[in-house]
């Protein structure tokens, strides 16, 4: 006998033994034409260890796991004493076969013997299980056609875009439930017509399924357990499939159905998405209960009455990762995450079911978005645990004792074996479960568990057995009274803080002084997508409904639309968005929806104080400029543009003899039917896209004062001087993701008559007959172009500074003879160190009278003492020695099917970002006191006098004009890499050059200036210790007090900037307590000065 040991991970080594096909069938496997092992091409299992491939007869050897039947029949002897009692017995006869096995017989005669001895035992310990204590299993048998026909659904679509024939395949009965029970039939259609989505009652004595009815449509079904009575339940409407039904503990009914009339977006609409309804248990008194953008899937009952369900999200974030767990109460209310919002592991949760007895534990099948339809690896979660990618996966069957990897991939089962398919959890440890061992493998019904035991329950040849469910009353979960009104059209949200929640970490209190409130308005079926609304843009149409008052403490009270689907956005004082909400809420009616804050975690204890807002009665929503419609760049935006902006850029040259962008009305539609200002204005603003980052994103990470155009106009662009509407439409025209449509009508005529039918359905099932598509008759004012006063030039004399500028060779010679060391090397530990460069004394011009204004007008500035310099930006890796919890994240890319987060921005080398200007100083005041020196942040003159290094160029290597590509990192030919496949490479950038990186590189790749120092133009923006003050420059006095929570200003410009945006006296100014995507720092030291006594001024934390 040959005895193979493997290296898998495991608490034991295990033991493999060759074993021939024809032993197999005393294993409960079918045996076939053995092949040579050899010349079989491995598979991975759901470790990405090497399994063979094909059916188990063809498998060369077969794993015999001691320890997992060792575990599961001490556990069953420990769970069960008086209803288990031969667990002794088991253990005894497996502990001589595992000594057996262990002693290395060489007969081979003995091999056929020890294998069956150990599959009798594992069969007789483990049906023997107490959990397995019913009669009948009830299970759908169906022939799969080679695969082809299983009746699965791709993980993008539902029971809709199945073949409506084709099938064979039965309801059927197991008994007794073991692999010699026999199968009988319990209900099969006359046509060849699907049978599934199985669903019994809580006393047993009847069941749902779905099945196509009248009309060729798919319905709902119901029979009594005896097999008679079969009927239709659902009502017939046009083009309305009804699926997917679960009873819930008062006898109604919830099922999904596509009455919404909305499309998939990512296919074009192309597949109908399916929402829940609720309706009796006679099948009438239909109500819709979900409004969400696509499909929700697999309804059941929670232990505590609730209705767990999974929902696909869309609403600009990355749709391949997004089909995550929710829960509600049975009536519709309190619609909440129950499991993976914002994770990216796994893409999808299918068939979730509540563990029997547990409070929290669930069992789920999980898969990917391609690859392979619905199946996929089996998962246990406690949601009690952590509700984020793996933190509350408790394990994964097989795993026993191995932590669950949050992969992230599109096809992230296609190469796992065993896959599985609609688990019912016996209990926390027991499962019985559709499983296919390997690709060649029948789907068969099996008992498996934590400890990695599979034990066939049911096979049938040729066929494939599927949804399992014990034909047993069960317990019926406690009854939740309704709190719905339906005569109601209003609901109520109660926000009790704003502030709370990892959404809004570090973001001052006051900041927030309103929010607002929009409704997402789907695509309808046959049209959607990512260049639809916007370029780059929202997937949905935006339809505005108003804002609503936060109070000081950051409480609100206010009412909404029932039956609608809302997005908030909390805004500053200015009517910025503060942060985005990248999905939804649904109030029922007369529903009072609470929550504690902005990404509040359910698994924390909220304060328990009294808010303003609770004193308060409900504040209607104040309507933004009239009545609630859809968002329109050309009926929103273009009025202030013909303010503002036409005079100018109207399409003809400038003095100058460029041509500027046109942002003129014009007749006739540009590219894909947009309107021809907004495709010359999205360039110039960032934001979130089709397919952001689905992480929770910092507070101000697309923040208004991110975009260049803001940037531009508030540094006094040619002297336009915008008045407050101007400000409040673009703001929320960049806030809603710059869309250009406000209807689907006006991106495209809507296909057939869906416009007609959404309507109706939604008047009907909803109580919403509302138009998203209708406009209010709202007249525009008239519109004057506000010519700007003309720029003034500057009277002053150019000023000059004494000895400056220099060239290289005198910056060289002056900083030897500064009087210290050129460089300083400090070690942060665990060799990781920093170096610094000696910038010495000395006088410049700061400023550029031809820059813009808040660089005017220059002057001459003394540096009074010699400093060190950081050669560098603070580097990831660096910044970890004094935070290591900081992630650096990714940079979103634009497009849709992302696969990936990003860009990665967070490998050791590459600066630091998303770090506060109080965040800089916190690592400045702990450097100092590991060091003994004075580090802080460099003045801004400090700065650009380093920049400089003698130089009067608009940057240290030449004009902005010159190729940079070999001496710094900014917005070039490589950046559009963010711009991914059919989208525009709208980013403005400088086409000819290529610098070799897409976002921030690992600092240092550039050449350095005259003084050592790298990277000071581009790579990433850098905070300075100076507040934002006008020009000329005035140093701050020793000692003089700064606004912790005040503008700051940054400098250098960074990887998304054009040259002219980098220049070595180009200024920008964030507040102090905000994170910024393309922000670093490096640091400054004054030679000789020690390092401050007491705490640190400022404080992040």
């Amino acid at each position: 006998m040959n005895t193979i040991r493997t290296s898998r991970p495991s608490p034991l080594w295990r033991t493999v033994f060759l074993v021939m096909a024809a032993l197999l069938p005393a294993m409960g496997m079918a045996a076939e034409k053995q092949k040579d092992p050899a010349r079989e091409k491995p598979v991975k299992n759901n470790r990405g260890l090497p399994q063979d491939k094909g059916r188990p007869v063809k498998v060369g050897f077969r794993e015999l796991d001691f320890e997992a039947l060792r575990l599961a029949i001490e556990d069953l002897g420990k769970t069960f004493p008086d209803r288990y009692p031969k667990g002794a017995e088991y253990l005894a006869r497996l502990e001589a076969l595992r000594r057996e096995a262990e002693g290395g017989a060489t007969a081979p005669a003995a091999e056929p013997s020890l294998t069956n001895r150990f599959a009798k035992l594992r069969d007789e310990a483990m049906l023997a299980n107490p959990l397995l204590d019913f009669e009948r299993l009830l299970l759908i048998k169906r022939s799969p056609d080679k695969g082809k026909n299983l009746g699965l659904p791709q993980n993008w679509q539902g029971n809709c875009a199945l073949s409506r024939s084709g099938y064979e395949n039965e309801i059927a009965v197991l008994s007794p439930v073991r692999p010699d029970g026999r199968l009988t039939t319990l209900y099969k259609p006359s046509a060849a017509v699907f049978v599934g989505d199985l669903d019994l009652h809580w006393d047993a004595g009847k069941l749902l399924f779905s099945s196509i009815g009248r009309s060729n449509r798919w319905h709902v079904f119901e029979m009594d357990a005896a097999g008679k009575e079969a009927r239709q339940l659902t009502p017939d409407e046009p083009e309305v499939d009804w699926y997917d039904a679960c009873y819930l503990p008062d006898g109604q009914i919830i099922l999904a159905s596509t009455a919404a009339f909305h499309g998939v977006p990512c296919v074009g609409g192309g597949n109908t998405v399916a929402n829940l309804f609720r309706m009796s248990g006679d099948g009438h008194s239909l109500r819709q209960l979900c409004f969400d953008q696509d499909h929700n899937w697999c309804p059941t009952v929670l232990n505590d009455g609730r209705v767990l369900y999974s929902r696909w999200e869309y609403s600009d974030t990355p749709h391949y990762f997004t089909r995550l767990l929710f829960h509600m109460n049975p009536d519709g209310t309190g619609q909440m995450e129950h499991y993976g919002s914002g994770s990216y592991w796994p893409n999808s949760i299918f068939y979730a079911r509540p563990v029997p007895g547990h409070p929290s534990k669930l069992a789920a099948v999980i898969s990917g978005h391609h690859g392979v339809p619905r199946m996929g690896e089996l998962v246990v979660f406690d949601p009690a645990k952590s509700r984020f990618e793996a933190a509350g996966a408790v394990q994964r069957i097989p795993g026993r004792a191995q932590v669950v990897p949050p992969a992230i991939a599109d096809q992230l089962v296609k190469d796992a074996w065993p896959k599985f398919l609609h688990p019912w959890p016996l209990s926390e440890k027991y499962f019985l479960v559709s499983m296919q061992m390997t690709p060649q493998s029948l789907w068969g019904i099996y008992l498996v568990d934590v400890f990695d035991n599979y034990t066939l329950i049911a096979e049938a040849k040729g066929q494939a057995l599927l949804e399992p469910v014990p034909f047993r009353a069960q317990p019926r979960p406690p009854l939740i009274p309704d709190r719905v009104k339906p005569e109601s059209r209003e609901a109520v949200v109660y926000l009790s803080d704003v502030y709370a929640g990892d959404a809004m970490a570090g973001v001052p209190r006051g900041t927030v002084k309103k929010l607002r409130v929009y409704e997402p308005h789907y695509a309808y079926p046959k049209m959607g997508g990512h260049i639809n609304i916007g370029v780059d843009g929202p997937w949905d149409a935006r339809r505005l409904h108003g804002t609503v008052p936060v109070y000081e403490d950051g409480s609100a009270n206010f009412k909404v639309p029932a039956n609608t689907p809302l997005a908030l956005q909390p805004l500053d004082e200015e009517g910025r968005a503060v942060q985005v909400m990248r999905s939804w809420f649904t109030a029922m009616p007369g529903e009072v929806l609470s929550c504690n804050g902005c990404h509040e975690p359910q698994n924390s204890t909220p304060a328990r104080l009294q808010t303003i807002a609770a004193t308060k009665a409900p504040a209607d929503i104040t309507p933004w400029r009239g009545p609630a419609r859809g968002f329109s760049f050309k009926r929103e935006v273009q009025p202030a543009l013909d303010k503002y902006c036409v005079g100018c850029h109207d399409g003809g040259p400038s003095k100058d003899g460029r041509t500027p962008p046109d942002f003129s009305a014009q007749a006739k539609a540009g590219w894909r039917n947009f309107t021809p200002s907004y495709l010359a204005l999205h360039r110039y603003v960032r934001r979130p896209g089709p397919e952001s980052d689905y992480h929770v994103q910092a507070p101000m990470e697309w923040h208004a004062s991110t975009s260049e155009l803001v940037q531009m106009l508030q540094k006094g662009h040619y002297n336009v001087k915008p008045d407050a509407e101007f400000w409040d439409r673009l703001y929320t025209w960049i806030d809603l993701n710059v869309p250009d449509h406000g209807t689907w009508g006006e991106h495209r005529a809507i296909a057939g008559n869906y416009h007609d039918l959404r309507l109706a359905m939604r008047t009907k099932y909803a109580n919403r007959p509302e138009d998203p598509e209708a406009l209010p008759d709202i007249k525009p004012a008239p519109v004057t172009f506000v010519k700007p006063a003309p720029v003034a030039e500057s009277a002053a004399a150019h000023p000059r500074a004494a000895g400056w500028p220099f060239d290289a060779a005198e910056a060289k010679r002056r900083q030897a003879a500064a009087g210290s060391e050129p460089r300083l090397k400090i070690d942060l530990g665990e060799n990781i160190s920093l170096d610094l460069a000696l910038v010495p004394a000395g006088e410049f011009v700061m400023g550029d009278p031809a820059g813009a204004p808040d660089e005017q007008p220059a002057s001459a500035v003394k540096i009074a003492r010699p400093f060190y310099l950081g050669v560098t930006e603070i580097t990831v890796e660096q910044f970890a020695r004094f935070d290591p919890q900081h992630d650096n994240g990714v940079i979103s890319a634009f497009n849709k099917d992302m696969s990936t987060r990003g860009e990665i921005a967070n490998h050791p080398q590459q600066p630091v970002i998303r770090v506060s200007w109080q965040r800089a100083m916190d690592f400045c005041y702990w450097l100092s006191q590991k060091t003994g020196r004075r580090f802080s942040l460099p003045s801004e003159a400090q700065w650009e006098y380093a920049c400089r290094a003698g130089t009067d160029t608009p940057l240290n290597y030449g004009p902005s004009s010159a190729d940079f590509s070999k001496f710094a990192n900014l917005a070039d030919a490589r950046l559009l890499q963010l711009c991914r496949r059919d989208s525009p490479k709208w980013i403005p950038v400088v086409t000819n050059c290529n610098d070799g990186a897409v976002v921030a590189a690992d600092v240092g790749k550039y050449p350095p200036n005259a003084w050592g120092l790298c990277d000071l133009h581009g790579n990433v923006w850098e905070w300075t210790a100076s507040d934002y003050l006008p020009y000329p420059y005035v140093e701050a006095a020793p000692g003089a007090a700064s606004n912790p929570d005040g503008l700051k200003v940054v400098r250098g410009g960074s990887f998304y900037d054009r040259p002219a945006r980098a220049r070595s006296a180009a200024r920008l100014a964030y507040p102090a307590w905000q994170r910024v995507f393309n922000v670093g720092f490096r640091v400054a030291c004054e030679a000789g000065l020690p390092a401050p006594a007491g705490a640190p001024a400022v404080s992040a934390k």
